[in-house]
């Protein structure tokens, strides 16, 4: 059963049960794996948005290996996608917010919008 205090994430595949969860050896893994020269040159990588089945072999097998599963990379390519790719993508989603953090909301609270059609005055000009 997944921990989510221990940033793991569960994923059914294939009828089966697994936790994912990226601890520092996996991310040490993927750095070397995906050619990542650090951890934000990983983080950029997977910003994007963009990845080749190649990256989710490596991703998913770090992420299994890091959550306690014995599988090599061949085994994770042979894996069904029985949930389909989307329940994959969302769990290593998660799996990645875990590890590197959701991006903080802005403190800053939104301007309210000025009333009668005035525009706000400008900053830093006199008239």
């Amino acid at each position: 059963m997944a921990n989510r205090r221990r940033g793991e994430v569960p994923l059914e595949l294939g009828g089966e049960r697994l936790t994912l969860c990226l601890t520092l050896g996996a991310l040490a893994e993927l750095e070397d794996a995906l050619g990542a020269g650090d951890l934000a040159g990983l983080a950029e990588r997977f910003e994007g948005g963009r990845l080749a089945a190649r990256d989710l072999i490596a991703l998913l097998g770090a992420a299994l290996r890091g959550g306690g599963h014995d599988l090599d990379d061949a085994a994770v390519a042979r894996l069904p996608l029985a949930g389909g790719l989307e329940a994959v993508t969302g769990a290593l989603g998660a799996a990645l917010a875990e590890a590197f953090g959701e991006a903080a909301p802005d403190p800053t609270p939104p301007r309210k919008a000025e009333s009668r059609g005035r525009a706000p005055p400008s900053r830093g000009t006199t008239r």
